[in-house]
């Protein structure tokens, strides 16, 4: 176990070459353009809705396609199946996800000036743990919506779980869940940090020796 434990030790000890700072300086850049750009979209399709309804998630807020319009479509035909409205007031995670980012990027930076291995397993691990818990945080956002319908709603449907991912038939809907540009992004942003530690897997660590007499 203590052989182990050195051999990792040794491991997060490692410096790290050109490519793998270079590699986290784009990672820095890809979270930066996550921010910019929709992390989910979610369409809906019906006879009576030709070009269907857009509802598109970022980091920081909910829009609705058509000058957000959909958003307001969306909601009232919610209400007519019992379903809570949708309220970016109701997302607490938006207030802090464009801070969260913030830090990935200020850990990239950082990893980069100091390089070592030990900063970018560091970074890697805190953003694969926040991207489970955004997954699933947003599963159960869906699933809360679908199952928690008023009964006395003008049409009854049986409680469903909107998709996360794919596409369902809801009624006479038709539901269409994706991932966007953002979330392609923070994909990009983890697979450079992969990459980052790849790249300098082998490095040798510095020598301890003293030149002084």
């Amino acid at each position: 176990m203590q052989r182990f434990l050195r051999r990792e030790y040794a491991f997060l000890q490692k410096p790290l070459n050109l490519w793998s700072r270079l590699l986290l300086l784009l990672a820095a850049v890809l979270v930066a353009g996550s921010l910019y750009f929709p992390l989910w979209g979610i369409h809906l399709e019906a006879p009576q809705y030709e070009e269907g309804l857009e509802m598109t998630i970022y980091a920081h807020s909910i829009e609705g396609g058509n000058d957000g319009q959909d958003l307001v479509e969306i909601n009232m035909l919610n209400h007519y199946i019992g379903m809570k409205s949708i309220s970016q007031a109701d997302f607490n995670e938006m207030q802090i996800m464009p801070f969260v980012l913030g830090l990935f990027i200020i850990l990239a930076l950082r990893a980069a000036v100091f390089g070592y291995m030990g900063a970018v397993v560091d970074l890697f691990v805190l953003s694969a743990y926040f991207g489970a818990f955004s997954i699933g945080a947003f599963y159960y956002r869906l699933h809360s919506y679908g199952h928690n319908l008023d009964p006395t709603a003008p049409m009854n449907v049986e409680p469903f779980t909107p998709l996360l991912f794919g596409t369902q038939k809801i009624a006479n809907f038709t539901q269409s869940s994706y991932p966007q540009t953002g979330t392609y992004l923070l994909w990009g942003f983890m697979l450079a940090l992969i990459l980052a530690i790849w790249f300098s897997r082998k490095e040798k660590l510095p020598s301890l020796s003293s030149d002084s007499r």
